[in-house]
């Protein structure tokens, strides 16, 4: 019995958290994209500043990360091609995978990491030194300063993002491609731009959208609903990278199979 309830007590936790994180970005979407047609503020040049820390700042570690996962997958792919003789569709293996799959889920991953957990910490710095009350007292809505400016630079940069981070896996897998399949850079490239449709761009493209609403979302509210004192920002920073990995897998995996049963691959 004690069982049932527990399991009962956490999925209605899990419902009502989900409930909060989208009535969240709902609302963050209207501050971004409605309000300022009805005379209402929006924080532009906050909303740059998010974009060159979360975007910009993130491409030496992004660029490096993907440029290694690249060259492993060209390694792993050539590993059993080799066998078959197919050593010409390494361009095609590391070309699909980056696309479809690891572009978004690294940049995202990689994006948690940098700025999931600072807008986390930040935002609960402020929930604890009652800095959210004195702006809700001077009727400022914390929505509308704190997240929409966070929200409108995750959702341009990450897609932005992944496709850097896509061309950085196939120059990965071309100096593999290069240095022991016999290709030219000319010819590997090529390779990989005939392997791909467009269809394998957006779907990543579109993955990498709804990572970015998602990380935004619990990074806010994890930071939101911090209380007591600087060891609970700690708890909620360590607990928005955690749920964002989770959330993020997640939505990868419903995305990946409603892009496979419509397309039909």
């Amino acid at each position: 019995m004690d069982f049932a309830l527990q399991v009962g007590g956490s999925v209605l936790g899990a419902i009502a958290y989900i409930g909060a994180l989208t009535s969240l970005t709902l609302r963050a979407a209207y501050f971004s994209f409605l309000a300022p047609f009805r005379g209402e503020k929006f924080r532009f040049n906050a909303a740059v500043s998010q974009a060159m820390e979360a975007g910009v700042r993130a491409l030496p570690i992004l660029s490096l990360i993907t440029f290694f996962i690249g060259l492993i997958l060209a390694l792993q792919a050539a590993y059993e091609l080799k066998r078959f003789g197919a050593m010409n569709f390494v361009a095609s293996a590391v070309a699909l995978s980056m696309t479809r799959e690891l572009g978004p889920l690294i940049t995202a991953i990689i994006v948690i990491g940098r700025s999931g957990s600072a807008f986390a910490a930040e935002i609960g710095t402020m929930r604890v030194s009652e800095e959210i009350d004195a702006l809700e007292t001077m009727a400022i809505n914390p929505v509308s300063f704190l997240v929409s400016p966070k929200f409108m630079a995750m959702i341009v940069m990450l897609p932005c993002l992944t496709i850097w981070a896509n061309f950085m896996g196939i120059l990965g897998g071309a100096l593999f491609g290069v240095l022991q399949a016999d290709f030219t850079w000319q010819r590997y490239m090529q390779a990989s731009l005939d392997a791909l449709f467009m269809r394998d761009i957006t779907t990543g493209l579109i993955k990498s959208f709804m990572f970015g609403v998602t990380i935004t979302a619990v990074g806010c509210l994890e930071g939101l609903l911090t209380a007591g004192g600087a060891e609970q920002v700690g708890r909620s920073t360590t607990r928005a990278v955690v749920v964002s990995i989770f959330l993020v897998i997640l939505v990868d995996l419903i995305f990946t199979m409603l892009f496979f049963f419509l397309g039909g691959h």
